[in-house]
């Protein structure tokens, strides 16, 4: 029974009882008794998760950098890190648009269920559109304005400005380093304390993960469902080939891509890799959810993969605000599927264009509400496709929505590897692959400091 130590297992545990309870929830008519008395179990592992994020971020990056005291290692490091997260998305948009024309999933909907998912989810796509219209009338540089802010409190105080608390720690980090060292060390050592303070309420909240992700499965299943679970099924049954060629370009990325990307620059074992990730991939499988899985993230980085703290706290920080590998596959599908289901054939310009404009919007979406479905909007309006159509896809969302930020922090993870190594930086791991978490290694932890 060594195994059910292992906190990833735990949360696999939590994964599937959560998945079977919402289908009987579901089935039974539960859907509310779930929402009043299981999902706040998983709403409050979400808020203590997204809690930590602006700290950890701000105490991490500070030390990253301050750590580098050699700037020109800091911009040697800055910019591999801003080089493979851009090169990454661009892969994974050709994969997608690959897919996409080859398969053709649009010719596979009927009329009358472009009518009906019209109908049902016309009123969400109403909304989306009107986010995206704020997000149309943004300069092509409001994402840089976007990235200044006027009041740092006011970042601080919201988790979608977290390019703001990005730019705020890196010339936070400069400006030390940049002063007499007897003026810069307390606060050094203020953010030293604060990064191990983060870290240890991340080790504390991680023993709730398996209630947690059985609160947020549950939740998701009778959201989706609501008291009849043959609408989903109904719906996945519509839009199914949509959702294989969407999984199908996320596992040629986390399977094929990553692991590639990872042999040729690493020496690190592919199945070492993806043992050492799975508790960060479990988390944000169920949080869907990047900024939120981050401190995970950063742990299991550390720990389990060897990457130094001084790499893993200023890439992975990055990589969760501005890299989104899985979203931008998703985006190109979907903004191609919809056209098809339209009968609107887009020309390879067009075609090019959704891949310009989805790498801008990976590093600009932080300010805008409902980023991911918003930039589609944004995207189809660029390549003539009305964005009424995103009411087609909706109901889908949210299953791709848990696997794409899966394949976000795995590119974040493989990425941090690899600029580790790159430097030097890459060390056996720590946790001698045991998870994050594991209250036996919290016990013999808390044991060795007393």
């Amino acid at each position: 029974m060594d195994w059910f130590k292992k906190l990833h297992w735990q949360i696999i545990i939590g994964l599937v009882l959560g998945l079977i309870y919402g289908i009987y929830a579901a089935s039974a008519g539960l859907g509310q008794f779930t929402t009043d008395w299981i999902a706040p179990f998983g709403t409050v592992f979400l808020n203590l998760l997204k809690f930590i994020a602006v700290p950890l971020i701000l105490a991490s990056l500070v030390m990253g950098v301050t750590s580098l005291s050699d700037t020109s290692k800091l911009s040697r490091i800055g910019g591999k890190t801003i080089a493979f997260y851009v090169g990454t998305t661009v892969i994974a948009l050709v994969v997608g648009l690959f897919l996409v024309n080859m398969v053709e999933p649009g010719a596979y909907v009927p009329v009358e269920v472009q009518e009906a998912l019209t109908e049902t989810y016309g009123g969400d796509a109403q909304q989306r559109q009107e986010f995206a219209q704020q997000a149309k009338e943004r300069g092509p540089l409001q994402p840089l304005v976007d990235m200044v802010p006027t009041n740092f409190f006011a970042s601080a105080s919201d988790n979608g400005s977290m390019l703001q608390i990005v730019f705020v720690a890196i010339l936070l980090g400069l400006a030390l380093l940049q002063i007499p060292k007897d003026k810069a060390q307390p606060l050094i050592n203020f953010f030293d304390g604060l990064n191990s303070v983060v870290i240890r309420i991340v080790e504390i909240t991680m023993l709730m993960a398996p209630i947690g992700v059985f609160g947020l499965m549950a939740d998701a299943i009778t959201s989706i469902a609501g008291d009849n679970p043959d609408q989903v099924i109904d719906v996945v049954q519509a839009l199914g080939v949509y959702c294989l060629t969407v999984v199908a370009g996320l596992a040629v990325m986390v399977f094929i891509v990553y692991p590639t990307l990872l042999k040729l620059f690493t020496k690190k074992s592919v199945v070492d890799f993806f043992r050492g990730i799975a508790p960060a991939q479990l988390v944000a499988f169920s949080t869907s959810s990047s900024g939120a899985t981050l401190p995970v993230t950063m742990e299991v980085a550390e720990k389990n993969l060897g990457v130094s703290e001084e790499v893993s706290s200023f890439v992975l920080p990055l990589g969760a605000t501005i890299n989104m590998d899985g979203t931008a596959l998703y985006q190109a599908v979907a903004a191609v599927f919809i056209a098809q289901v339209l009968g609107i054939d887009l020309t390879i310009l067009q075609q090019a264009n959704i891949v310009f404009i989805a790498v801008l919007a990976s590093i600009g979406t932080a300010a805008v509400p409902s980023a991911g479905i918003v930039m589609l909007v944004v995207i189809l309006e660029s390549v003539g496709v009305p964005s009424a159509g995103i009411a087609l896809i909706l109901g889908v969302d949210r299953p791709l929505d848990m696997l794409r930020t899966t394949n976000n922090i795995t590119g974040d993870t493989m990425v941090a590897s690899v600029i580790a190594a790159s430097e030097g930086e890459l060390g056996p791991a720590d946790g001698d692959g045991i998870a994050v978490g594991d209250p036996s290694v919290m016990v013999e932890q808390g044991a060795a400091q007393n």
